[in-house]
């Protein structure tokens, strides 16, 4: 038993002797802040001095949304009258132009409709003259003036008759100006009303559809913006006209400036509101329906600042080399701010850098030549 008491006794103090060495590696390290480096170390560090710069860097508030169309560049295709689908070509993704011929529609209907104009047409010559007759005969009181009424009648309705039926050809698509008995069709062209592409096919040849249903959903991309989610906490950070930088899980290098043009004023249960972005330039490889990553500048302010590539960061702190001398370099505690840019925010409560010259890239270079140094 005893044996066993002091073999635990022995285990411990050698753990402590341990611990204690390991500890007084790890502050000898820290402490260790200066390095001189020799010519041909200079050379392998491929190091670049300079000062800390005055520049206006903002805080960056970083969220997401999707990419978005508005409803008036949207739009649903339907056949007024109904009628079966003869021919098509779209797919969804296809693009179209303007007046384009995207469908033809086919049924009696169309027919009968062109057979009512041309035939309210032709009786409208007899009416018209004979209601001219009859106004001449009443004016010398050789007819009743119910005779004239009814003539009246007969021709003002007779004009509102071929009126209606003029309307609804043009709604079809049918030039009423250019329909004759020689040229009646049993079909109707269905053309684009814009510039952008198809969406949805929601019909096949040979069905027939009512005139609610809805054949083709188009949408017209240029005027495509993006849709933020924004928290309750951050709103007031924001403001219309303010700058947003968007960009793709994909392609995160590939930025798409965006302006604020709309801040949502209904919260959502998540305690968010939707804020809608407008893209400066439209790009076709934006898609309505598309998660994007947005940044958003919210606060600009003056500060000192060097490159990213001059902070080191070890053991949870922020520190920089200050050039004493071309080959001697003390190492200096700092305290980082906002980031932008490929610049950080720096401040020394121990020395004025505004006047120093510092290591401004390929600072961790120098940092593990000390490191080897102090080991």
């Amino acid at each position: 038993m005893k044996r066993i008491i002091i073999a635990l006794l022995a285990l411990a103090l050698l753990s402590a002797c341990g611990t204690k060495t390991t500890e007084t590696t790890t502050e000898q390290t820290i402490s260790s802040t200066s390095v001189e480096l020799t010519e041909a170390q200079l050379k392998n560090a491929n190091i670049e001095t300079g000062k800390a710069e005055q520049k206006s860097i903002s805080s960056i508030l970083k969220v997401n949304g999707i990419i978005d169309v508005p409803p008036q560049n949207m739009v649903s295709i339907s056949v007024p009258l109904g009628g079966y689908l003869k021919t098509t070509q779209l797919l969804p993704g296809m693009h179209v132009m303007k007046g384009e011929i995207i469908a033809v529609m086919e049924d009696q209907q169309y027919i009968q409709l062109q057979q009512d104009y041309l035939t309210a047409k032709a009786k409208f010559s007899y009416t018209e003259s004979e209601f001219n007759r009859q106004k001449e005969l009443n004016q010398s009181k050789a007819s009743s003036d119910k005779t004239f009424e009814l003539a009246e009648s007969e021709y003002k309705g007779q004009r509102v008759l071929i009126k209606s039926l003029y309307e609804k050809l043009k709604l079809i698509g049918v030039n009423p100006d250019n329909l004759t008995d020689n040229n009646l069709s049993r079909s109707v062209n269905v053309p684009s009303p814009i510039d952008g592409f198809v969406s949805k096919v929601n019909v096949n040849i040979g069905k027939y559809v009512n005139p609610a249903d809805v054949l083709f959903e188009l949408v017209n991309p240029t005027d495509i913006h993006l849709n933020l989610t924004v928290f309750e906490k951050d709103l007031n950070k924001l403001f219309i006209g303010q700058k947003v930088m968007a960009y793709t899980n994909n392609e995160p290098d590939k930025k798409f400036p965006c302006e604020i043009i709309l801040v949502g004023k209904d919260l959502s249960g998540e305690r968010s509101v939707d804020v809608h972005c407008h893209f400066e330039k439209y790009d076709k490889n934006l898609i309505p329906g598309m998660f994007m990553n947005a940044d958003i500048a919210i606060k600009s302010t003056d500060a000192l600042v060097v490159p990213e590539s001059a902070i080191i960061t070890f053991t949870g702190k922020q520190y920089i080399f200050e050039a004493k001398s071309n080959t001697q370099f003390d190492m200096t505690e700092v305290e980082t701010g906002i980031s932008e840019g490929g610049f950080t925010q720096i401040s020394s409560s121990v020395v004025n850098l505004a006047d120093k010259n510092l290591i401004t890239k390929n600072a961790y270079s120098v940092f593990m030549k000390m490191q080897n140094k102090a080991e």
